[in-house]
């Protein structure tokens, strides 16, 4: 299925995991700037900085992803993520396994922001599967579904919850497209461009395989983060897809 984010240029749908300490973030920001939109600010990060980082990248030109995957009953919810999109984020994210009252109540916090603020709600993605984890793993935790059928379960849930979209592998992103429709954000992190090492994750796959698959943004961290030259694989990414 055709989405809107199609003629959006590749830089803009890049998402640069930063997962790293502050100095080194801020340094691997400079160097993409001008190049990258977007930089993932995750746990890591977070939780040395707090909400200076997001400020730090905000007053440098970047949109920011703030993935802290909040997982908890709807009230702490609802007063979290109202807290996360007051940072200034232009993307929170949720588990979806915490249900849909729970990913309601996200909504509302963000809403929330977004009226104090007066300004756009922030995104809100739930979380489905981690691209770390395989059939194995979703066993070990009593979870007797492939990763591509618990992903497509809970899109419904976050679909049903109305928020803006959800976090999966490009393996499942064809599919989720169908059921989200081409407005949904599908974002997939595990992309690894061609030839690059996979590391820590399972379900993985190319920039342009991604987007061919429906994605909506991708997050690329240490292929473009580890690089001898960050820039210059920023671009490489971006040639590749274009």
């Amino acid at each position: 299925m055709e989405n809107v984010f199609m003629n959006i240029p590749a830089e803009e749908r890049i998402i640069v995991a930063l997962d790293c300490g502050r100095d080194e973030a801020v340094e691997l920001a400079e160097k993409l700037r001008g190049r990258a939109k977007w930089v993932k600010v995750g746990m890591t990060l977070y939780y040395a900085c707090g909400p200076s980082i997001v400020a730090a990248f905000k007053q440098r030109g970047y949109k920011v992803f703030l993935d802290l995957k909040l997982h908890d009953i709807p009230f702490q919810i609802e007063g979290a993520a109202k807290s996360a999109a007051l940072t200034g984020a232009d993307m929170i994210t949720m588990h979806t396994l915490g249900g849909q009252a729970m990913l309601e109540a996200a909504q509302r916090g963000v809403n929330a922001a977004a009226r104090e603020r007066s300004g756009q709600a922030a995104v809100t993605l739930g979380i489905t599967v981690l691209t770390s984890m395989d059939e194995n793993a979703l066993s070990q935790i009593g979870i007797d579904r492939t990763p591509a059928e618990q992903v497509k379960l809970l899109a419904g849930v976050a679909k049903e919850a109305g928020i803006s979209g959800v976090v999966a592998s490009a393996q499942e992103a064809a599919a989720l497209r169908d059921i989200l429709g081409p407005q949904a954000y599908i974002v997939t992190p595990g992309i690894r461009p061609a030839g690059a090492d996979a590391g820590d994750q399972s379900r993985i796959a190319t920039p342009s395989q991604a987007f061919q698959n429906g994605a909506s943004h991708i997050v690329v961290g240490r292929p473009i983060t580890k690089a001898d030259d960050p820039a210059a694989a920023f671009d490489s990414i971006v040639a590749e897809i274009s």
